[in-house]
């Protein structure tokens, strides 16, 4: 137990302003209290009030590890601080439960004590840089989409000569068109404003489209660079894998394959009854991830041999395709955790001892 190896703990509630921390023993005790802006001399702040507090060996408890707490923990890592993430708390069971800033500091601290398997915060550089490449083109595709249907409407209410122009074309077909477009003082002003809102639609659909296909190949850069052996497996595009990536993180942070395919939601949960022995599609974990594998089962599904092979027999077997894409899922999951485990970056983090 982590109890055993240590001399106390120190938790952190973060906040996006504020950092509220909290000083126990090894038993649970509370040692002190502390508040720090979240800033580079709050981050010192902490560090020393926890040097006072504990001056031994210590370890830290920090919520929110890759959203407020990331540049508590970055400093930290760079001090050569012991860090462990901690999960954000649940509601309070019922009214009048207490709740504060110190409180959920101490609970932070006291949660990772009684805790048998410890979270390594996520890492920083190379993967930081992947997920927010791969989460700024996700808002590219999601305002060029919102961008094409609001077209599609202004075509829809268009003037009848205008849309007359349109109708029966592709969408493709129609942004060209309407970004070519152009509006004539003959004209009346419903159809001028009409031509400027669909001209000014196209062009931010064009540009959205551009912005989106240069990160793509940013992204499968990075890929090559950080694990380029992912990208060559069967079905396994830049996107996908950089997602996979992201959730991984580094080698150590999950303790098996098993502890892979629990967070991408591809382990499996029994759903037996009487006679009937099955098991059920997982709807927890790492969604994201869990979409990287979906997307990889269908790719596979169409172009890898061996993967066909494997639908036939076991829908002769009487499964669905529904469970067989779980398997699948299982299956890719072992794979790719086993490709990761044997690539090792230069980014790599000391693992944590988790006993």
């Amino acid at each position: 137990m982590l109890f055993e190896s240590i001399e106390g703990v120190i938790g952190v509630d973060t906040h996006r302003d504020t950092l509220a921390a909290a000083a126990i023993t090894a038993v649970g005790a509370t040692l002190g209290h502390a508040d720090a802006p979240a800033s580079a001399d709050g981050y010192q702040q902490l560090l020393d009030f926890a040097r006072a507090q504990v001056p031994g060996r210590r370890c830290w408890a920090v919520e929110g590890t890759s959203s407020y707490g990331a540049g508590l923990t970055a400093f930290l890592s760079e001090q050569g601080e012991r860090v462990v993430e901690v999960c954000r708390p649940k509601r309070p069971p019922r009214r009048g439960a207490r709740k504060s800033d110190a409180l959920d500091a101490v609970r932070a601290a006291r949660e990772i004590l009684s805790s048998d398997r410890l979270i390594e915060p996520r890492s920083r550089g190379q993967r930081e840089a992947l997920r927010v490449l791969l989460s700024t083109r996700a808002g590219a595709v999601s305002a060029r989409t919102a961008a094409i249907n609001h077209l599609k409407a202004l075509i829809v209410s268009a003037p009848e000569n205008l849309r007359a122009e349109l109708r029966g074309q592709t969408s493709d077909t129609q942004i060209g068109y309407c970004a070519k477009l152009r509006d004539r003082p003959a004209q009346d002003l419903e159809h001028r404003s009409t031509i400027r809102a669909m001209r000014s639609t196209a062009h931010r659909i064009q540009a959205l489209k551009t912005e989106a296909n240069e990160l793509e190949r940013d992204i499968a850069r990075l890929v090559d660079e950080v694990h380029p052996e992912l990208a060559q497996l069967p079905g396994v595009g830049a996107l996908s894998a950089a997602q996979i990536l992201i959730s991984w993180s580094h080698r150590g942070r999950l303790r098996s394959e098993a502890a892979f395919a629990s967070l991408a939601g591809a382990a499996p949960i029994p759903a037996s009854s009487g006679l009937t022995n099955r098991h059920r599609l997982n709807r927890g974990g790492d969604r994201q991830l869990n979409r990287a594998l979906h997307t990889i089962v269908l790719t596979r599904s169409r172009i890898d041999p061996a993967t066909r092979a494997y639908i036939t027999r076991r829908l002769a077997e009487g499964k669905t395709l529904r469970e067989i894409k779980r398997c699948l899922k299982r299956i890719i999951a072992r794979q790719l955790f086993r490709t990761l485990q044997q690539h090792r970056t230069p980014t790599t983090p000391a693992t944590l001892d988790a006993t």
